[in-house]
């Protein structure tokens, strides 16, 4: 309990230090309340002997001023308290929000800087949970600290006004502080693991929701949603259990909490009520000490709010932290490319890489809760490499095809050419330039990929394919217009079907492109490449829902339009191949053979398999066809 304790003071303290002025203000307005509610607490004592005692027992002349003047002040003492209670709510509740929305905007660029080897690693499911549910739950018991700090306040005042009142009445009432403090440790020490687990679980759940909305296709399409609806109720099943067993454990201690300060009153108004009987204590200083003992009841449970959320504080904070702490990055040097422009060359030299092993959630080292099965992990191995010493030569300016089988590393070497991932062994160097050396932005500038999964988003078609550079804020000599967005959409072949839509460039195309075909999108991906102008284009895949006529008068189009770059594509069809200047073929990693397509072809059996399966099958169609015929005839 006290390392839960004293991490998450750390983590409030530091809440603190980043919204000095709201969290200020909030504790201003928390002092008041508590002053003003001690204060209220002693004009009761106060008006209940000179006012209410003398009119009741007749045994003073009380004037109607007297009780006009008890009535304002004690109005304007509420009031006050009023205020304050006003004020700490609307700062607390800014103090919360604000931390809440900075550190999600902290997380978003952080996922957006930190590499994609690292995402690989990472569920998206879980960090779309750290972003939401984790950030909230760091920074809620931020509603209540002010509060908190506010009751100290009114304890020291209330305290000393009971002891001034009569000592022993004071001793008996403030007993139930500690044995309230007390309640809510024991109770933190249950609920610490156990909100913890809580908050393990509902990253699993949202990673698994995640997972199946984004497999709705397949999931669909196989015929496999009773399967899926199983796998997300089994987690959801587990959170559940684990929320339960965090019910059962605040249903056990929380009536007790509430019962205590009940319990406090009533052992005041027993000893106080013999006390006044003999005469130690006037009946005004008795009605001052249950009113404030009452008075304290709620606002001491605020220690407890405190207490119940540090458990969702430390977790939260924990996969929180561990993200903005990453130490993955991608190091940016500061050198150029040449300015004078044109295709780059492009070399690389014992180019290798391995993918990374799945990160484990930073609360799974937390223990389990007893009697509970512990989760199975199954054992990470260090994967086999994707690539291995691939050393290349692309003259600036040229084509090479990259040929080879179901992973055999072509998308890998892609997602290097343009340094989505940096190799773990061997190095890329564009003109000359290792990429690891170039300053930050100067490979997008000068490469484009356009990847073999489509993503296109909810926007215009103006703003798919201009994305990022038709705002003011872009260079004047980046900067696109209407016509470079045609030029692209017609070297990608797409300037018809853009110019059939109702709205043209202004036409939503809906989430992922859903109003599109995939072989739209696909054209849509390439303008978006395309009207960047890139000195280096990486097709990985790019034209597979195009149908060959399509294909052939895209790359037609690339070859034909004079822009001076060096293209690498991905490529299985013979008529993608045949616009290659050279062909590189890939197996298991590794290049097995490379040069010009009939000199490959005429010496590596494998890349010739590649190549002529399409024309294989179709002539084993065709002569089933015929035989089919003949045997009819």
């Amino acid at each position: 309990m006290s390392g839960t304790f004293l991490s998450g003071m750390r983590t409030m303290a530091r809440g603190a230090r980043e919204q000095p002025r709201l969290f200020g203000i909030a504790i201003a307005g928390s002092v008041v309340y508590g002053a003003g509610t001690a204060a209220s607490g002693y004009l009761v004592g106060r008006v209940t002997d000179r006012v209410i005692v003398p009119a009741v027992t007749g045994s003073g002349d009380v004037s109607t001023a007297d009780v006009w003047l008890a009535g304002s002040t004690l109005m304007a003492v509420t009031l006050v308290t009023v205020a304050g209670i006003l004020v700490r709510r609307v700062w607390a509740g800014a103090v919360a929000f604000t931390l809440q929305a900075g550190y999600r905007r902290r997380l978003a660029r952080r996922y957006l800087e930190l590499p994609l080897a690292w995402h690989h690693a990472h569920p998206a499911g879980r960090l779309l949970a750290t972003a939401g549910s984790d950030v909230e739950a760091t920074w809620q018991a931020m509603f209540v600290l002010p509060f908190a700090l506010g009751v100290v306040v009114l304890i020291a005042v209330a305290g000393v006004a009971m002891a001034a009142a009569d000592p022993v009445l004071a001793t008996v009432g403030l007993l139930v502080i500690p044995a309230l403090l007390l309640a809510n440790i024991v109770y933190q020490r249950r609920m610490s693991p156990r909100v913890t687990r809580v908050q393990q679980l509902r990253g699993e759940v949202s990673a698994t929701a995640h997972e199946s909305f984004e497999g709705a296709l397949v999931v669909k399409t196989l015929g496999l949603a009773d399967e899926e609806v199983e796998r997300f109720t089994v987690d959801a099943n587990r959170l559940r259990d684990a929320n339960v067993a965090a019910g059962r454990t605040r249903g056990a201690f929380e009536p007790v909490i509430e019962a205590l300060p009940a319990l406090g009153t009533l052992a005041v108004l027993s000893v106080g009520t013999a006390r006044a009987a003999g005469g130690a204590v006037g009946v005004g200083d008795l009605v001052q000490i249950a009113y404030l003992l009452g008075l304290l009841a709620f606002p001491v449970r605020a220690f407890g709010w405190v207490l119940s959320e540090l458990p969702r504080t430390v977790a939260g904070d924990t996969r929180v932290q561990a993200i903005l702490r990453e130490s993955a990055t991608t190091p940016w040097g500061e050198r150029s490319f040449d300015a004078t422009g044109g295709p780059v060359a492009v070399s690389t030299t014992g180019l290798g890489y391995r993918h990374p092993v799945p990160a484990t959630d930073p609360l799974d080292e937390r223990p389990e809760l007893p009697g509970q099965r512990a989760s199975a992990v199954a054992p990470q191995h260090d994967p086999a490499p994707a690539l291995a010493d691939v050393t290349l030569d692309v003259a600036a300016g040229s084509t090479v095809a990259v040929v080879g089988s179901t992973g055999s590393g072509k998308s890998t070497l892609a997602g290097l050419l343009v340094r989505l991932v940096d190799p773990t062994s061997g190095d890329v160097v564009l003109d000359g330039v290792d990429v690891r050396s170039l300053a930050d932005g100067e490979v997008a500038g000068a490469a484009a990929l356009v990847p073999q999964s489509t993503f296109v988003f909810d926007d215009t078609v103006r703003g798919n394919i201009a994305l990022g550079l038709d705002d003011a804020s872009v260079p004047a000599g980046r900067r696109v217009g209407d016509d470079d967005i045609w030029r692209a959409l017609r070297l990608a072949r797409a300037e018809d079907f853009v110019s059939a839509l109702p709205g043209g460039l202004d036409e939503l195309v809906g989430e992922r492109g859903s109003t599109l075909s995939g072989g739209q999108r696909q054209r849509l991906a390439l303008a978006r490449a395309l009207v960047r102008r890139p000195r280096l284009l990486v097709l990985d895949d790019a034209t597979s829902a195009l149908d060959p006529t399509v294909e052939r008068a895209v790359l037609d189009g690339l070859a034909e339009s004079g822009e001076g770059t060096t293209v690498v594509v991905v490529a299985y069809r013979p008529a993608t191949i045949a616009l290659a200047d050279e062909v590189v073929h890939l197996e298991r990693g590794r290049v097995v053979d490379r040069g010009p397509a009939a000199e490959v072809a005429a010496r590596d059996a494998g890349y010739r398999d590649l190549v002529t399966a399409y024309a294989r099958a179709a002539k084993d169609r065709a002569d089933g066809v015929t035989t089919n015929t003949a045997g009819m005839a």
